[in-house]
């Protein structure tokens, strides 16, 4: 009966101390480009923590390579630690146009000073480093936030 207990004793703090795995929520985003003349957009979703600094790729619309230093304050972030993003990219998105796509934002993240940012650019036009930026807040979540270069606006909503 000893030997049983110290077992379960064992297996028992074994499994507290594993480190709990991030919970995270499913977002639908729907953005809408502005309406624009020229080539489709590249956007980058950045998770920027609460002292301005990338964390982590979201998402990028726009799959060729060659292009991404085009996104300047992100692909610094990028090339210091390139990482497999190939499962978080989708097409690039041209004026007008609308995308849908789906984000996974861990929860511990949400009222704690991050935000996502929409870094936009254009072959030969403009870049926004900032082109629309979401506070990871209950609020920010839940409204629709307006660009301020070729993105119209985002809305996010929680999937349950």
């Amino acid at each position: 009966m000893k030997l049983f207990r110290l077992c379960l004793m064992g297996v028992l703090i074994s499994l507290f101390s594993l480190p709990a795995s991030a919970q995270t929520g499913k977002y639908k985003c729907l953005l809408q480009m502005s309406n624009y003349m020229g080539e489709g957009a590249y956007i980058v979703v950045s998770l920027i923590d609460s002292k301005g600094k990338y964390e982590k790729t979201v998402y990028v619309m726009g799959s060729d390579k060659r292009w991404y230093n085009s996104l300047k304050e992100w692909y610094k972030f990028y090339s210091k630690k390139p990482e497999n993003i190939s499962a978080r990219t989708g097409a690039s998105v041209t004026g007008g146009d609308r995308s849908v796509t789906l984000f996974e934002i861990e929860d511990s993240k949400i009222n704690t000073g991050y935000k996502l940012r929409f870094e936009t650019a254009v072959e030969d036009q403009n870049y926004y480093k900032d082109d629309l930026e979401i506070p990871l807040t209950t609020e920010g979540l839940s409204g629709k936030t307006e660009g301020k270069g070729y993105i119209r606006y985002v809305r996010l909503n929680k999937i349950s």
